[in-house]
């Protein structure tokens, strides 16, 4: 694949994730985040780790599902962390919503990663 269409694939993919993904996490996240943190998160979590995913781990591995593991396990983990260190840490301590919000970016991306298999199952990815 030559490098514009492998960019043009990944600018969709990207546009596909955030979309889905700020879709779970306005409904998913804690109530103490305003809809302006539900929508900045739902596009910068992603921004962080979508080029790990797309552009450094693919040529680490040979085979797909280890790719997968790896890629599948790095997003929602990293951006569990990220998502703690931008928008919880210095909140009061709310240990359910904190569970919530967690749960909320997981989900999120397991959202985005079943959303994309659809499509390439589909044939439209």
């Amino acid at each position: 694949m030559r490098a514009g269409e492998f960019l043009a694939l990944m600018a969709a993919g990207y546009l596909m994730t955030i979309t889905v993904e700020t879709a779970v996490l306005w409904v998913g996240l804690s109530r103490r985040h305003p809809p302006s943190v539900r929508l900045a998160a739902g596009v910068w979590l992603t921004a962080c780790t979508y080029p790990v995913v797309w552009i450094v781990l693919p040529p680490l591995f040979a085979s797909r599902w280890q790719y997968l593991l790896v890629a599948e396990t790095f997003a929602p983990v990293a951006e569990c962390a990220l998502f703690w260190l931008a928008f919880v840490r210095g909140a009061p301590p709310r240990p359910a919503a904190t569970v919530r919000d967690m749960a909320a970016v997981a989900g999120a991306n397991l959202a985005s990663f079943a959303f994309g298999e659809l499509l390439a199952a589909a044939g439209w990815w």
